[in-house]
């Protein structure tokens, strides 16, 4: 076993046996054989190479960002995603809120709480979009009223991170890609895996040509509790008069004030976009980026249905899609009945690639040629033996050290306490302050926000999606 630091990253090679890695403050306990296959490595007794990886050291830095340069935001929309925003905010240097705005009185106390300071609260966005003082806007509102809030900050000279999926429909979609681009604004689209140091480790591996030729790729995100199926808590303050119903159904059918609707609003269709909008995205997101194929699948075919949440709910528990893309296949799924957490796989002729949780593994395919002794193995025997005499004179034996060299597989894992999201937000602020544009900008994320519309209407349609790149349209 030999552990090595390299470029401030720790890697300890070994063989097969279950381990515990301690350096520089980190332990964390190495995988035994069996865990290699749940990697899908495969490749039991292979020398391994584990790496942890480092956070960027720019994020990490102590020194303060001067006043002049700090970026003043607001948060518009403050529920459980907008929290989390804003508590991750506060790891990023050069970056101030400002400003809340929700149309649920008591999230204006949570922001604060997840501040940790007092600051304005509004119900009206437009009262934020109206300040000077604010630079920039966090959107994480319902998925149907994306449109209307983006629009209106290009409009106003804010630049905008904007929660995934950036758009409810396809023409919602192209509309604030205009709007942006008209403006000249600096846009991010909140699907973090785009800024993750894990990410980036498993583009470099791709990108490096391991792989081989990439054909199919699977991602699947599985939960099983009520919370991960949107079917959160309704608190007992919530009435009329907490809440600004008749503005939440601006863009929406009218109704009667209804609880259900406001908190788990991604059931519905009128304000979500379901399993697809809500996690395909951010694997969508996350092919996208490795791949460097930012293009929006030819094709999609769904399936699944409502089969535990029998709620009233529009989206179902469970649905599978299956993407044409120019040069590969995509697989993905999300079930809400059984937890098998997050998963990418790309599967190259000469190598895989498993993204799991907190980890990325790169294992070769054994590519080395074998004569075919099956469909020889009913031969004549004279036969069999000429052609596994010629077949080994043609392909001289390769020499264990060789092989040894090829077979290694590399595990790379992340940091305790490591989070993409703040790495997200501080990729976001560092391009208000440089005005040079984000990876997951306006594009890439109408990119796979199309991908999902292409779930959803493959699904409720019962048939195949089409895009149709020149009419900017789905059809069957």
């Amino acid at each position: 076993m030999f552990a090595t630091v390299e470029n401030g990253q720790v890697s300890q090679r070994f063989c097969g046996c279950s381990r515990s890695l301690e350096v520089a403050g980190v332990n964390r306990n190495l995988w035994t054989r069996r865990d290699f296959i749940r990697l899908g490595s495969g490749a039991a007794g292979a020398a391994l190479n584990y790496t942890v990886l480092q956070p960027k050291s720019l994020w990490a830095s102590p020194r303060p960002v001067s006043p002049s340069d700090t970026v003043r935001f607001a948060a518009i929309g403050n529920g459980v995603r907008g929290c989390e925003l804003l508590h991750a905010s506060l790891r990023v240097p050069g970056a101030e809120c400002v400003a809340v705005c929700d149309l649920y009185d008591s999230r204006h106390t949570s922001a604060q709480q997840a501040l940790n300071k007092s600051v304005p609260t509004t119900r009206d966005y437009k009262a934020i979009l109206d300040r000077k003082d604010v630079d920039a806007v966090i959107i994480a509102v319902t998925d149907h009223q994306h449109r209307r809030v983006f629009v209106d900050a290009c409009a106003a000279g804010k630049d905008i991170y904007c929660e995934k999926p950036m758009s409810h429909t396809v023409e919602d979609g192209f509309a604030m890609v205009a709007a942006a681009q008209k403006a000249n604004r600096i846009v991010q689209i909140g699907s973090q895996r785009v800024s993750s140091i894990l990410y980036a480790r498993a583009k470099e591996i791709y990108d490096s040509g391991k792989l081989g030729e990439v054909y199919a790729i699977e991602a699947y995100w599985d939960r099983n509790s009520p919370g991960g199926a949107f079917v959160c808590p309704i608190p007992p303050d919530a009435t009329e008069q907490t809440i600004d119903w008749s503005t939440f159904l601006d863009g929406a059918p009218k109704r009667p004030f209804d609880p259900i609707r406001f908190f788990r609003w991604r059931c519905f269709t009128d304000y979500g976009s379901g399993l697809a909008g809500d996690l395909f995205v951010h694997l969508l997101s996350g092919i996208h980026f490795v791949t460097g194929n930012n293009t929006v699948p030819q094709r999609a075919q769904s399936a699944g249905g409502i089969f535990r949440y029998k709620d009233g709910r529009d989206f179902p528990d469970l649905i599978e899609t299956f993407y044409d893309y120019p040069n590969f296949r995509v697989a993905v799924r999300c079930n809400l009945n059984n937890d098998q957490g997050e998963f990418f796989g790309f599967y190259g002729t000469k190598g895989t690639l498993i993204i799991r949780e907190s980890t990325v593994a790169y294992t070769p395919q054994d590519t080395r040629e074998e004569p075919d002794t099956y469909t020889v193995s009913l031969w004549p025997e004279q036969l069999r033996t000429d052609y596994l005499a010629k077949w080994h004179a043609e392909h001289p034996p390769i020499t264990p050290l060789q092989f040894t060299l090829d077979e290694q597989t590399e595990v790379f894992a992340l940091p305790p306490d490591y989070s993409d999201v703040v790495d997200h937000e501080a990729n976001f602020f560092q391009a208000v302050r440089s005005r040079k544009r984000v990876v997951e900008n306006e594009e890439f994320g109408n990119t796979a926000a199309l991908g999902c519309h292409l779930a959803n209407y493959a699904y409720f349609k019962r048939t195949a999606a089409v895009w149709d790149p020149a009419a900017r349209q789905i059809k069957s």
